[in-house]
């Protein structure tokens, strides 16, 4: 059989992909290929399950866009389909003077962007959450919490609903592009036929992309983020979710106290490198990994612009009581006996050949593939707008690569 679509990949971006395709073009055969045993295994399964409101990111930007429509198409998608949500709001708190002069053009942000927002003095903040330290925060509104791998099985079910097909324990080993279709060859020795392919790999993505012979100018480096689970007693802890005021001159966000859906309260996560791109426990080395990041000159020259703070992020993930400093600084009361059941997210940091960190959107296009090699956080929660920009740009005339820093 021969499909009018082929998507690699089962996480949220390829999935609300798929169901983008399907809207459009009702008559299309669309195939979605998965390696794993069921959707959202890694980067969508394993993340913090916050909704974005975009305050962070430059007014106008295209990723302020997307994180603002996308947060309402995933709390619409929610509601529709009976998946439970919850818009809890966010303290970003200033524990010293910097922090809070650096709310000030968050706060500028916010209203450029049209961001629900309020300043919180010190004497509020300790009403409405007197567990939290801080001597002023900024609350917005509109961010919230889901589970997202709920999300994708939703996500996964209305596709099929629409005659898309779903293959799972498909890792994909060849890729051609030929006349008028590309053919992709899986482990089991399938071979599927379309007339256009998706990549949509994540942690796998530079891998897809040059099995199906596209010139590479980075590599996807994986990044742990570690984080604990509270105990239950502390589930009341904080009322919203608390995050720091971002440092500008850091690549990673820092620590911060998240609710979950589920009633859990976990604190993380850390930012440290990977030594396997799907390697959860503590420890895990995958040699295939290791030798990929030893062979790009790129991760070494971005290792050495960012080494101070990467051993400080390698002695917080080695030690508990470190880590708990930086808890404390939001959170005085926690103990070292409250930081348990320990967990890992792993994200897909693409690194340009010259040690750039790419923080936006980095595509691959050919006559029939579009490989989507980095879709920067918050992707999770700007999936669907992002699925319309991929569906878009597949039968337009984008560049080779694109790259950018949408926070600057």
């Amino acid at each position: 059989m021969e499909y009018t679509y082929c998507i690699i990949g089962g996480g949220i971006v390829g999935l609300a992909t798929a169901l983008s395709l399907s809207q459009r073009d009702p008559a299309a055969k669309i195939l979605l290929l998965e390696k794993e045993a069921a959707v959202g295994m890694h980067q969508t399964g394993h993340n913090s399950g916050v909704i974005h409101a975009g305050i962070y990111y430059k007014p106008g930007s295209l990723k302020a866009r997307l994180c603002r429509a996308g947060a309402e198409a995933t709390k619409a998608f929610c509601g529709q389909n009976g998946i439970p949500y919850e818009t809890c709001g966010k303290l970003l708190i200033a524990t010293d003077q910097r922090e809070l002069e650096r709310l000030g053009g968050l706060e500028e942000r916010a209203s450029q962007n049209e961001i629900s927002f309020e300043p919180v003095s010190r004497e509020r903040l300790r009403r409405i959450e007197p567990n939290v330290t801080g001597i002023g925060a900024l609350l917005v509104h509109a961010t919230g919490i889901v589970d997202y791998r709920q999300v994708c099985l939703a996500m996964a079910e209305k596709m099929k609903e629409r005659g898309a097909v779903l293959k799972l324990g498909k890792q994909v080993v060849a890729i051609d592009e030929g006349e008028g279709r590309v053919s992709i060859h899986d482990r089991d020795g399938e071979i599927h036929h379309a007339r256009y392919l998706i990549s949509c790999a994540g942690l796998q993505s530079d891998r897809i992309a040059r099995l199906a012979g596209m010139r590479l100018k980075h590599r996807i480096v994986p990044f742990r983020g570690e984080y604990y689970t509270l105990p239950p007693s502390k589930s009341e802890i904080v009322k919203h979710l608390i995050y720091p005021v971002p440092d500008p001159d850091l690549p990673f966000l820092g620590i911060h106290l998240t609710r979950m859906i589920d009633g859990r309260v976990t604190v993380g996560p850390n930012a440290v490198l990977g030594f396997s791109r799907e390697g959860y426990r503590k420890g895990s080395i995958d040699f295939r990994d290791v030798a990929s990041l030893a062979t790009h000159g790129g991760f070494w020259k971005m290792a050495h612009r960012n080494l101070k703070s990467g051993i400080d992020e390698f002695r917080n993930s080695f030690s508990r009581r470190r880590y708990l400093e930086e808890c404390r600084k939001y959170c005085p009361s926690l103990t070292l006996d409250d930081l348990r059941e320990p967990g890992a997210g792993i994200r897909a940091q693409a690194i340009l050949d010259d040690g750039t960190l790419v923080h936006d959107f980095l595509f691959l296009q050919s006559e029939r593939m579009l490989h989507v090699c980095n879709a920067p956080s918050p992707a999770a929660t700007s999936a669907m707008p992002i699925a319309e920009m991929i569906v878009d740009r597949l039968h337009g005339t984008g560049e080779d690569q694109t790259h950018g820093n949408a926070l600057s």
